[in-house]
């Protein structure tokens, strides 16, 4: 199990210092990544992906719950006006494919808006800061920690978020 670390960074030079001691500190690069306001990011620091900047996860899971609900109506729609005889499947089918739909099309929508697990960040982020956002695994938490609180007092520590899937 990982965790997510949020840490806020004044400025590019400590964005590098960071990630060179999280990387002395075994952390890979694919789990550390860096959001700005908007200002672009030299290209040696790994920049957040589209999960980190849209709502693209909340967006899918969304759709996915409305479009499997919807389908399910419709496929008893489905059965009740046209009779059909293999009613199970017939709802299932029609749940699936709402569920597909849905997912696609509400990340789709979802794409063009700002994540809003990061909405508390956002006001920081316009002001020039960055955000730092590190996935750790749990045994390594504390010791990740300590070596942010004691090379970088100048860095603002933003909270953790336990629930982060082992896959990457």
């Amino acid at each position: 199990m990982r965790h997510t670390l949020y840490y806020l960074l004044p400025d590019i030079e400590c964005a590098r210092k960071t990630l060179d001691d999280l990387l002395l500190n075994r952390i890979e690069e694919k789990h550390i990544h860096f959001v700005t306001g908007g200002t672009m990011l030299p290209p040696d620091l790994p920049d957040g992906t589209l999960f980190h900047k849209t709502d693209v996860v909340h967006g899918a899971s969304s759709g996915m719950i409305v479009g499997g609900i919807l389908g399910i109506a419709f496929g008893f729609l489905l059965v009740y006006y046209y009779g059909l005889s293999s009613e199970a499947l017939v709802v299932l089918v029609s749940a699936l494919v709402g569920v597909l739909f849905g997912g696609w099309a509400a990340s789709m929508v979802a794409a063009a808006l700002p994540n809003t697990r990061l909405k508390s960040f956002y006001p920081e982020l316009e002001r020039g800061k960055i955000l730092l956002i590190v996935d750790v695994p749990a045994r390594k938490v504390e010791q990740i920690e300590k070596v942010m609180a004691d090379r970088h007092p100048e860095m603002k520590f933003n909270g953790e978020e336990p629930n982060v899937p082992v896959f990457p």
